[in-house]
């Protein structure tokens, strides 16, 4: 007769701890209090409730189940906050718990395996690169230094306007050309992409729509990143996107940190003077928390490029698509510029807070339009209670900012463009105002807001100052197409086609009204 294997004495005990072991994660999860929200399929989770849109699929949501909604994508539980209570309590009572970012195929494949400051995960690595942000790139001194770059561009801006005058143009060509050309001299030292050099890596072109590419892939939702065992598969092709983005991202980065370092060498007392040269500083500083690696200064780089080239050309296009509909605040705007700034200068940047009612149209535009809908996922990093609800460790979390700047029980008439609601009040977009939210909140607010808030004002300032504003003959108000499309950033669906005519003479833009 054979002897039992030892397997054959063990197997059963196994399989009945497996089956304890099961039964007691099945008590648990039973016993826990989620959120209320829709019953998920097998496999897919909600996914089947998300649109091509899905801050307003699941603004819907928030509609039906309230304010703090439980979702399953995929394998993974999701939590959205949609009310000023909920966006408070994720963004400040528990920031530090949802401080957190999950782990998905863009901030792999596009950011240097989670190398930038956007989606690297909380921990040393990241309080680092928050603190090089705040105390080195996106200082008051150094933002300040940086004026007369912002002024220099912003006038190629008004000349090109005046060059086209009477011709109906693509307004967002233009605003970005301001926003590239602007970030490229900050943070690369100059305008790689203008098209002058000879050696030139890219071309302007091809640089803008990498940029493009960059939002989309960062903000698409793609299967892998919800059904991990999927991946492998890129069902939609997003990861070999992502690749080939990240190939030609890496030889222009390269290229620039060559130059870069080609010129530190070649001068004894060379002086930083943009971002890069501030982080290759930093990269040979010995005495830094984190190493900072040659990927992680390339991985910064992208990141400031593409976070400062597009919101503000998206919200400044915006604003100018909703005062067209409006031509009454057109005048009220212009009426304000006249009596403030007069028609013998241009607006300059420390204009603008006695500026009330252009303050006001950006930030309208930006409760309605905001950039980032959904801001950036977050994720939680322990298990805790939201509004006496549980919320396990591991959760991906969003804050739908765009349900909140239409929700009736804060704001009179959400859904109309009204800039006059924030006339007197005191609400700003630095992360204190829960009502508006554009660039987040709490540790990871986007920390190049300053840089943001300068040039969407500045700009909006200027072209109301010195054009009308028309939409060309064949169109009317009625017919403006204000459709969106979504990724990382929310642009028009169909970019604004207008009229620019100037009101004001070129030659006067300079500082002090100094003629050029």
């Amino acid at each position: 007769m054979e002897t039992p294997s030892w397997a054959s004495y063990i197997t059963p005990w196994l399989v009945t701890l497996a089956l304890i072991l099961f039964s007691l994660r099945l008590r648990r999860r039973q016993k826990l209090n989620l959120p209320p929200g829709p019953k998920p399929w097998p496999i897919i989770g909600n996914l089947n409730l998300i649109g091509s849109l899905p801050h307003r699929s699941i603004h819907a949501l928030s509609q039906k189940y309230g304010p703090l909604v439980h979702l399953k994508f995929g394998s993974f539980p999701v939590v959205v906050a949609s009310s000023v209570e909920m966006a408070k309590a994720f963004l400040k009572t528990n920031d530090v718990t949802f401080a957190d970012r999950p782990k998905i195929a863009a901030g792999e494949y596009t950011t240097y395996n989670y190398s930038d400051i956007t989606w690297s995960p909380y921990g040393p690595y990241w309080r680092q690169a928050r603190k090089i942000c705040m105390m080195e790139l996106f200082s008051a001194k150094r933002l300040e230094s940086y004026e007369y770059i912002r002024r220099e561009e912003m006038e190629l801006l008004l000349k090109a306007l005046y060059e086209s005058s009477g011709k109906t143009i693509v307004l967002k060509d233009n605003l970005s050309d301001l926003s590239l050309n602007v970030i490229s001299r900050m943070v690369l030292g100059k305008k790689y992409t203008d098209g002058t050099g000879e050696n030139e890596i890219v071309t302007p072109k091809e640089f803008k729509e990498m940029l493009d590419e960059l939002f989309l892939l960062n903000g698409v939702l793609d299967i892998g990143d919800s059904i991990p065992w999927l991946r492998s598969l890129d069902l939609q092709g997003n990861i070999k996107r992502m690749k080939a983005l990240s190939k030609k991202f890496d030889r222009f980065l390269e290229h620039v940190l060559d130059e870069h370092i080609a010129q530190r060498r070649e001068s004894e007392d060379y002086v930083a003077g943009d971002m890069v040269d501030v982080l290759l500083q930093l990269a040979d500083d010995p005495n830094l928390d984190v190493k900072l690696e040659r990927h992680g200064v390339k991985a910064f780089s992208q990141d400031l490029i593409a976070g400062g080239t597009e919101s503000s050309a998206v919200t400044v296009e915006w604003a100018i698509s909703e005062l067209l509909k409006k031509p009454e605040m057109f005048s009220k705007a212009t009426e304000e510029l006249d009596r403030v700034i007069g028609r013998e200068r241009w607006v300059e940047e420390k204009d603008i807070v006695n500026l009330p009612y252009i303050e006001s149209i950006a930030k309208e535009t930006m409760r309605l339009h905001p950039v980032a809908p959904m801001l950036v996922p977050r994720m939680t990093r322990e298990d805790c209670q939201i509004a006496g609800y549980d919320i396990r460790k591991g959760t991906r979390a969003l804050v739908n900012v765009w349900t909140i700047g239409r929700d009736p029980t804060v704001w009179d008439n959400p859904n109309e463009f009204c800039p006059d609601r924030f006339l007197g009040k005191a609400i700003d977009v630095k992360g204190h105002d829960f009502e508006l939210l554009p660039f987040g909140a709490g540790r990871r607010m986007c920390p190049g807001y300053p840089l943001g808030i300068k040039v969407i004002q500045a700009s909006l300032a200027n072209l109301l100052h010195g054009f009308t504003w028309e939409l060309p003959s064949n169109m009317t108000k009625e017919h403006l197409n204000m459709e969106e499309i979504f990724g990382l950033s929310t642009p028009k669906k169909y970019p604004l086609e207008t009229v620019a005519v100037p009101r004001l003479p070129l030659h006067l833009y300079a500082r002090s009204g100094t003629k050029i």
